[in-house]
């Protein structure tokens, strides 16, 4: 005989066959399984303290839900379509092992308000998963710039040269970039870690529960204010998915320049054979394919984010089957941002600067340009009159095919009678850096401080 459905009293006829398959989600939640199993147990705790099922009953809930736990970990639980979704798998299996004890575990709660307990519950594990994996490439980073903080290169605007920095110091804007996002990830954790339930399927329960008290046992920080809120609103993976998607984004910026930097026409770096493949045709291929897919990827997070806002913009309150989409994008995005984290840490280790193709680099297209024209304003000139005497010197310099550093001294006063002999020192790119010394520019004892803060700011 079939099984009847939990709500098949209501109805005249079966559910269709096409239907089944069109609204079961128990092909993709079954990820809340444990999760579901932990509110679960927590819920049953609360419903023998206050009396409303008995303390057998509570016994027999928490031996039925350990052995399924047992099986879902072995792989042996049996997932059924039937069944639609984890919430009924699970307490379909606990009523055969239980009986009527199973059949209680439901009261004073809804699919509504479970679901949304099991989804903030697999979301703020994965928040702190997540932010361990955020801190390895902090610490990988922190690990590759330590390196470098004496290695010059070009830095960049509109992607032509523009002044010397370091490349510790370009590194060191990602570490900048990603510990914004670990408290953007943080923040977000206070707003997931609160308890849905008890709100039952939107006006609260009519059983005597201490929804406090199972905020405890489940480590919530405090219960959701309203019970039509609670059941309703995902704003809370909409925000962590943004979260997301700005983190892919900074490792997709990082990934374009790697990409450039590995091209040989700028030969700033390598990166391990491990991380690249080869071309079926062209033998002497080495591609940055886990950069590229980076990029890739991010387009699918930043696209979860939009699915999400989507999913919620035209939903009247309460609960809607609609929000049965919200599991699929969200799953995807930790699942992609967990990969990606984790092969991101160990592909920085992985990095093998080449400081002399960073050095020629910055010794063209007029590095020290803007040094030059401070030089001036220092000793008097007004920085637009020193601009424009600094740009007919590049002009010049351009035109006789060498840098500014290699004009004579009477070549170089004929745009100002104050550059003196000194003007050289400004000129050499050791000499920039140098004298960008003040917290947040590219000076190598600003960059090495720097660090040392950010070890600190990982380590607490």
């Amino acid at each position: 005989m079939q099984d009847k459905d939990s709500w098949s009293g209501r109805f005249s006829e079966p559910v269709a066959e096409l239907v089944k398959r069109y609204t079961a989600s128990a092909g993709f939640d079954h990820k809340l399984a444990m999760f579901d199993i932990q509110g679960s147990r927590a819920h049953a705790q609360m419903l023998a303290a206050c009396d409303i099922i008995s303390r057998q009953d509570l016994s027999e809930i928490q031996r039925g839900l350990a052995q399924i736990e047992n099986e879902i970990i072995a792989g042996n639980f049996v997932w059924s379509l039937e069944l639609e979704d984890v919430h009924l798998n699970i307490e379909k299996r606990l009523t055969a092992l239980v009986g009527d004890a199973g059949k209680r575990l439901h009261t004073g709660r809804s699919r509504n308000d479970q679901v949304a307990t099991d989804v903030r519950l697999y979301l703020r594990s994965a928040i702190d998963e997540l932010a361990v994996l955020l801190k390895n490439v902090q610490g990988a980073l922190l690990d590759l710039a330590s390196l470098h903080t004496n290695t010059i290169m070009p830095g960049f605007t509109h992607l032509q040269v523009a002044q010397p920095i370091t490349f510790a110091h370009h590194l060191m804007a990602y570490f900048e970039m990603l510990k914004r996002d670990a408290d953007r990830l943080q923040d977000c954790r206070k707003r997931v870690n609160r308890l849905p339930l008890g709100a039952a399927a939107l006006a609260g329960t009519s059983y005597p529960v201490k929804r406090e008290y199972v905020a405890e046992l489940l480590g919530f920080d405090s219960v959701c204010e309203n019970s039509l809120d609670a059941v309703s609103d995902r704003d809370f993976a909409i925000e962590f998915t943004a979260c997301a998607a700005l983190i892919m984004t900074h490792l997709s910026r990082f990934s374009e320049e790697l990409i450039l930097w590995m091209n040989p026409r700028f030969g700033f770096i390598d990166i391990a054979d491990r991380f690249c493949t080869g071309s079926s045709i062209m033998p002497q291929k080495k591609n940055p394919d886990v950069p590229e897919l980076v990029r890739g990827k991010t387009g699918r997070v930043n696209g979860h984010l939009v699915a999400l806002l989507t999913l919620m913009k035209g939903q009247p309150l309460a609960y809607n089957k609609d929000n049965q989409e919200d599991k699929e994008p969200l799953f995807d995005t930790v699942e992609t941002l967990v990969q990606t984290l984790s092969i991101y840490a160990d592909m920085i280790t992985g990095i093998k600067a080449n400081p002399e193709a960073m050095r020629n680099a910055a010794m063209q297209g007029y590095a020290t340009a803007t040094d030059m024209a401070d030089y001036l304003v220092k000793k008097g000139v007004p920085f637009r009159d020193a601009h424009e005497a600094v740009a007919l010197a590049v002009r010049f310099a351009e035109q006789r095919g060498c840098d500014l550093s290699d004009l004579g001294l009477a070549e170089l006063r004929q745009f100002s009678l104050l550059i003196e002999e000194d003007v050289y020192q400004v000129l050499t790119l050791e000499g920039s850096i140098a004298s960008r010394n003040h917290t947040g520019a590219t000076s190598p004892q600003q960059v090495a401080a720097a660090i040392a803060r950010a070890r600190t700011s990982i380590s607490e």
